[in-house]
């Protein structure tokens, strides 16, 4: 015969086995991470504006660039999600962590092959926000387009 829990020892079970959440600490940590992965691209916006002499979009362009790097370049390093495991939602939100969702599927996928592996798969996370990023943007556009603003 099974052994049939109740909804009420069912819940009492998840509750054991489910861990404490410390919401607190964790926004706490997210928002330092996150913090100091924005002033890491400030530092580098300013090394490009000011000693490399670019003006603020080209250097907003070059440091967007740069940090997408860092953030591949970590993930492929296996850093960035040792340091995601700590930080949370603190790696998720700059341009690193877009980085790293585009770069995480592609390493999983690596023993599969460049095209079944990587190439299937590479756009895995990121696609569906690359999708309807446009959609968004595309939508937006023909609102500003035919609405008088």
């Amino acid at each position: 015969m099974k052994n049939k829990m109740t909804n009420e020892e069912y819940n009492q079970y998840v509750k054991k086995k489910t861990p404490d959440s410390k919401i607190f600490t964790n926004c706490i940590k997210a928002f330092i991470f996150g913090g100091i992965i924005c002033v890491i691209g400030q530092l580098i916006m300013n090394f490009f504006m000011n000693t490399v002499k670019l003006d603020k979009e080209n250097a907003s362009t070059a440091t967007s660039i740069v940090m997408i790097f860092l953030g591949a370049l970590l993930t492929g390093l296996d850093i960035y999600p040792k340091i995601a495991k700590h930080a949370g939602a603190g790696t998720i939100v700059p341009i690193t962590g877009f980085a790293n969702s585009v770069v995480s599927p592609a390493l999983e996928a690596k023993t599969e092959g460049f095209v079944l592996g990587v190439g299937a798969k590479i756009f895995t996370i990121a696609g569906p926000v690359i999708l309807y990023g446009i959609l968004a943007s595309v939508i937006a556009g023909i609102c500003y387009y035919f609405l008088p603003i």
